[in-house]
């Protein structure tokens, strides 16, 4: 039976791909792109496409929604990776292979990573349509991709969480939402496993946690970068009210359709915010 492999060779593997598709010089900043937000790529001054079929040991995608191909270019004059589709818990990859794409970016140069997600609210004044700025997170998935051995060259056994989302990176996210006159609201993202949405209960409970959105992803990610010493700035797109404040059942049509909705907003600011790298 042959020896599986550390997800340090699959990491190496990755990087080796990545680098024989796209000869030129890798970008600092990464962009993962959430549920309903794949069109950004279109913002993107066309350069290296790869399909993740192309990337071997890469995660692959399995929810509508997610085109699972990696992008390399520019918006405006920032040049930027983009991960056009994430990979989830609920599809059945185990936690620690979430650490492939992120610490493959590591290895690529990637000092900046901005996530993206579709989340519910639990706020009625934060309805569809809303977009919300993570300050903080909840880790209620079950999981965590860094239990196990530790890989000292990534990052140390135990690392600080006090400031998981960049303060500078939020600061001018802001800057860059009040120039363009878009609302941007803040709150704490919980990451639940999936793939059910949760019940009116699970809502009540988070919101009497402090909780403001709900998703089924984000954190690993996030946990991930951390680890390995890269900067990451979080938004929400708001696509739902939670079980309970909505007045009809949830679905995942439903997300994409108020993604699809709310696209305008949400697409201006990663623009001007990616844009300001540049500067």
């Amino acid at each position: 039976m042959p020896q599986q492999k550390s997800i340090a060779q699959q990491v190496e593997n990755s990087v080796a791909a990545i680098k024989s598709a796209h000869k030129g010089e890798f970008p600092k900043v990464a962009l993962i792109l959430g549920s309903g937000l794949g069109a950004f790529g279109d913002n993107m001054t066309p350069g290296t496409i790869i399909s993740y079929d192309d990337i071997p040991d890469f995660p692959q995608p399995t929810v509508k929604g997610h085109a699972g191909r990696l992008l390399i270019g520019k918006v405006g004059k920032t040049a930027l990776l983009c991960m056009q589709g994430r990979m989830h818990l609920y599809e059945g990859h185990p936690a620690e292979k979430l650490a492939i794409p992120i610490r493959t970016f590591k290895k690529l140069g990637i000092e900046k990573l901005i996530i993206t997600n579709a989340a519910g609210s639990l706020h009625r004044d934060m309805p569809a349509g809303s977009i919300m700025c993570i300050d903080d997170h909840v880790n209620m998935s079950g999981h965590n991709p860094l239990i196990g051995p530790n890989d000292d060259t990534v990052g140390p056994r135990f690392f600080d969480m006090t400031e998981a989302y960049d303060p500078e990176m939020r600061r001018r996210l802001t800057s860059s939402a009040e120039e363009l006159g878009i609302p941007l609201h803040n709150g704490v993202y919980v990451q639940l496993a999936g793939p059910n949405f949760e019940t009116p209960a699970e809502i009540r409970m988070l919101g009497k946690l402090g909780i403001d959105a709900v998703g089924m992803s984000t954190v690993q990610e996030t946990l991930i970068a951390r680890h390995a010493g890269i900067d990451v700035v979080g938004l929400s797109l708001i696509t739902n009210l939670g079980a309970g404040l909505s007045p009809t059942p949830l679905s995942h049509e439903e997300t994409l359709s108020e993604a699809e909705k709310a696209y305008g907003n949400i697409s201006r600011l990663l623009v001007h915010f990616i844009d300001g790298f540049s500067l």
